[in-house]
């Protein structure tokens, strides 16, 4: 699919289908005042009619058959007052797939006049929302569903400078591929994704990106010490291994943001099997994993100022007859010793030793990602991500950049109550601290392994996969926490944040 910017006035684009937005109060400005004198008030007339509102992602299609464009799609944008450059992602998405499953093959976006502000930023968005509203999800089937196959995007420049729309361009042509990439990994069946795929699959990258790489075997986790990951991957014949991708986007500068993601290829649960109902969304357990390797491929890509490693520890948790057992005591890289409560929280026994070898290369700040607990799906649905964190100015840092990524994150507390509860009797921790505040307390767990670097935790059990479609996308794979990760990098690269090093705490109790 081509990708193009086109300076012609919206009446005069040639193209399947014209799309222009709409919002709540119903006032037609810029390119959707232009189409409606153009089809002669039929934009006006539909939402008289009360076929389209103007809330977020509704739609209305107009057929102009005498204009250069043979339809126009209104698609709603929500408040005016409201608007945020992130909203057009879901537009795109949502005009792709509303066109595409009708044989559209190009499709011509105009921007409204919100978009001024900044203009770059909100093509980007298009251009990613558009590109993620293509995936097909039935790869596997003998006869797939008919996938939405466009040949063009135009993203109409108006009075906006047109380098500034191709700019825009370029970057959300990376972020979308590399939202894809991480949702297509994600969709893999587990016995197409393991480990050593997985490891696999991020090699490629690097070498696509422009990255180095290395890629930790057990005997040389062995070596390391990481007994903690290397216990989770007993019961398994397909071994573990830990992925390292690193950019070096600044050599003057010290500081190392590293990325670590949760790449269970399949859940199991282990000894402590779980329920057979929807296990087989289990292979989604490597999600984490997934956005880290295609933020990476993203970064690469844009190369921002500044050096950024990602890091996949990646596992089977099954029940072999090696396979560790609830009340064995597993050692971690730092020395740490943990008593394994429940073999189903396995995540964070594989993120503890990828944390320490974080630390090891130089991070001087850490953010994981992880489909780490059902607690905080509980907790927070399918809204939001859990975020946690043991440094106020670097998570308010993030969650300040996240939010204009178009991704939801929401803060949990890290009080010192929850780092009694995976306190063990026997050793230093357990794996577990019960079923109250499980999510906080699987964060207070890996808070042990990352010592006073800076360090955030994101919790995406619940957003990392959708078990329904949206008007955007497909059922699924989210790409969560991709947009975010890119977005930090970017803001790190622009306005660096001199490491605190643990110095400014986030308060430990109330």
């Amino acid at each position: 699919m081509q990708v193009r910017i086109a300076t012609d006035a919206a009446s005069n684009v040639q193209a399947g289908a014209l799309v222009v937005a709409v919002f709540t109060d119903a006032t037609l400005d810029g390119a959707a005042a232009e189409a409606d004198t153009a089809l002669g008030g039929a934009i006006a007339d539909v939402i008289a009619g009360g076929e389209i509102s103007g809330k977020a992602n509704e739609v209305a299609l107009l057929h102009a058959r005498d204009l250069p464009y043979r339809r126009v799609l209104a698609v709603g944008l929500g408040e005016r007052a409201k608007f945020q450059p992130s909203a057009l992602a879901k537009l795109a998405g949502t005009a792709v797939r509303y066109l595409g499953k009708r044989n559209v093959k190009s499709i011509a976006f105009a921007l409204p006049l919100e978009a001024a502000k900044d203009i770059a930023r909100c093509a980007s968005f298009v251009v990613e929302g558009a590109l993620a509203g293509t995936i097909d999800t039935t790869t596997y089937r003998s006869e797939p569903d008919k996938p939405i196959l466009l040949d063009e995007i135009i993203i109409l420049t108006g009075s906006h400078d047109p380098a500034a729309v191709s700019r825009g361009i370029e970057r959300g042509e990376v972020l979308g591929t590399a939202i894809n990439m991480a949702r297509m990994m994600a969709l893999t069946p587990a016995n197409d994704m393991t480990p050593t795929h997985m490891a696999s699959r991020a090699q490629d990258v690097a070498r696509d990106a422009g990255l180095t790489f290395h890629v930790l075997d057990e005997a040389q986790m062995l070596a390391k010490g990481m007994g903690s990951l290397l216990g989770v991957s007993q019961g398994s014949d397909q071994p573990a291994t830990l992925s390292v991708l690193s950019y070096s986007g600044d050599p003057a500068s010290s500081d190392i943001l590293a990325l670590v993601g949760k790449g269970i290829t399949f859940d199991s649960g282990g000894i402590s099997i779980k329920p057979a109902d929807n296990m087989h969304e289990m292979k989604y357990d490597m999600s984490g994993g997934a956005g880290v390797i295609a933020t990476m491929y993203a970064i690469g890509k844009l190369k921002p100022k500044l050096n950024v490693i990602g890091l996949v520890p990646a596992s089977e948790n099954l029940p072999g007859p090696r396979a560790v057992k609830p009340g064995d005591i597993l050692k971690a890289m730092n020395g740490k010793t943990i008593e394994v409560i429940n073999t189903d929280a396995e995540g964070r026994l594989i993120l503890a030793d990828a944390l320490c070898y974080a630390r090891e290369l130089g991070a001087t700040k850490i953010i994981d990602c992880a489909t780490l607990t059902g607690a905080c799906v509980i907790a927070l649905g399918h809204a939001a991500s859990g975020t946690m964190s043991n440094d106020e100015e670097w998570v308010t840092r993030f969650l300040d950049v996240a939010a204009t990524s178009g991704e939801r994150y929401w803060r949990l507390p890290l009080f010192d109550d929850f780092t009694t509860l995976i306190k063990s009797d026997i050793a230093d921790l357990k794996n577990t601290g019960g079923r109250a505040g499980g999510a906080e307390t699987a964060g207070a767990f890996l808070k042990e392994f990352v010592a006073d670097v800076p360090w955030i935790h994101l919790d995406i059990a619940g957003t990392a996969y959708l078990d329904s479609e949206s008007s955007f996308q497909a059922k699924g794979p989210t790409g969560t926490p991709v947009r975010a990760f890119v977005a930090i990098a970017e803001a790190l690269a622009a306005s660096p944040m001199a490491p605190t090093n643990g110095q400014t705490k986030v308060p430990a109790t109330v």
